[in-house]
């Protein structure tokens, strides 16, 4: 895959954010200078285009929408609605096994044709984010099911500094 060029996608204020899915790390970038990182938890299957991959798709993207911003830290999302549940341990025991999406989701939408927008390849259509996660689910480990899972305390900064709109740069 070809991986673009920043230039070819300048940041109107210099703010983009790069998930290095090898190294499991998020990276704030602002005016060419790295200014924050964090762990992360990818895709178990690892990278991954088309739909029903489970992997998590590469290339440029940006946040097409941030969605939560009223819920509760833990909030459980379902089909990126809150479900009125607030995670705990008594909802977990009884539902194991099930892919939480909790607290904030900020939506990720594919800018390259064929390679993560269109087709069976679209990461909008294949409902990819960044999403808060368990505080038991491991960081810097792929787990995931294709998003990029975060602590909820990393989520929340997330969602102040990267509003719709923001580049996200996903890559092996």
């Amino acid at each position: 895959m070809r991986t673009p060029r920043l230039t070819e996608l300048p940041p109107p204020d210099g703010t983009w954010f790069e998930v290095d899915i090898a190294r499991q790390r998020l990276v704030h970038w602002q005016d060419g200078r790295m200014h924050n990182e964090w762990p992360v938890s990818t895709a178990l299957a690892g990278p991954g285009q088309r739909e029903g991959s489970g992997g998590t798709p590469l290339g440029w993207h940006y946040v097409r929408a941030a969605i939560g911003a009223e819920q509760p830290i833990g909030a459980v999302f379902r089909g990126r609605r809150p479900t009125g549940e607030v995670y705990g341990t008594a909802l977990a025991d009884a539902q194991p096994g099930r892919d939480w999406i909790l607290t904030r989701i900020l939506w990720l939408c594919g800018l390259e044709r064929g390679v993560n927008r269109g087709g069976d390849v679209d990461s909008q259509r294949r409902y990819i984010y960044f999403h808060g996660t368990p505080p038991d689910q491991p960081m810097g480990q792929p787990r995931s099911h294709g998003c990029i899972r975060l602590r909820d305390e990393v989520l929340l900064e997330l969602f102040v500094l990267a509003p719709p709109g923001t580049p996200v740069w996903l890559h092996d």
